[in-house]
């Protein structure tokens, strides 16, 4: 972390697990340990909990996030959630482009892209997911293959609003598997980000932008991985579902 240069967010996403009522007591035993941190800290909480959890994280330092978001206003689109949506509740972030939602649900480069401009349009902050798999990484095509991600996950982006976004290194081959990226592959990729971002947007804006690390960050390696200077963050799978876990990789982004 450089965080005398960019902010340092601990997100926890949640994925398909807890109810409203789980999701409020939860957060509850968050909220002190959000107090003094030195890191913003946001939950991503399914769909069905995005109210519980903003009512349960007011007065307090905690951000609620959405898991995803469509890019269109309103229209038929069964069982989708709009930007709208998500901020007449209250949310202030939404990830976006997760490579869960790329395998399962066909989401490609194109409609993070979409989803991307439509957040940033409605004054949602999004946290981009890009990331490789094992047999792109085996295959020596990392730098290329992120750093088209990253490219076309900000085709047309506005340079004034480069700073509202987020971008997640994430790679699948270590994301639910136990497998971690060493601290040193982790900040190679988010200093590849970094770079990619200073080729479109400057080097100022590239500096100051956060980048996350996700990928089986837990209590145990949360402090190698923030402690590198490319590392501004993460973005927390498993480890976010249990409050003790979550506190500790709050607290390393204090070291």
């Amino acid at each position: 972390m450089n965080t005398a240069k960019r902010k340092t967010v601990i997100a926890g996403n949640w994925k398909m697990n807890k109810t409203p009522s789980q999701t409020a007591e939860f957060i509850k035993q968050l909220v002190p340990a959000a107090a003094d941190a030195a890191c913003e800290v946001v939950v991503a909480v399914p769909f069905v909990c995005l109210p519980a959890a903003v009512q349960a994280v007011k007065g307090s330092a905690i951000k609620v996030a959405a898991q995803n978001v469509h890019f269109e206003d309103q229209g038929a689109y069964t069982g989708e959630v709009s930007a709208d949506m998500l901020l007449d509740l209250g949310v202030e972030y939404v990830i976006i482009g997760h490579s869960e939602r790329r395998q399962y649900f066909a989401e490609t480069d194109q409609t993070v892209n979409k989803k991307v401009l439509k957040a940033l349009q409605k004054g949602l902050r999004p946290i981009i997911c890009v990331g490789e798999s094992l047999e792109q990484r085996e295959a020596g095509v990392t730098e290329e293959f992120v750093a088209m991600q990253t490219k076309e996950a900000l085709l047309g982006v506005p340079a004034a609003d480069i700073d509202k976004v987020i971008i997640a290194y994430e790679p699948i081959w270590a994301i639910g598997t136990g497998r971690t990226a060493t601290a040193d592959q982790a900040d190679e990729v988010n200093g590849l980000i970094r770079r990619t971002v200073a080729g479109l947007y400057g080097e100022a804006a590239a500096e100051a932008m956060t980048v996350q690390y996700g990928g089986s960050m837990n209590a145990k390696n949360a402090a190698e991985l923030l402690g590198k200077d490319n590392v501004d963050g993460g973005l927390i799978g498993g480890a976010s579902l249990k409050a003790d876990d979550f506190r500790v990789i709050i607290e390393a982004a204090r070291q």
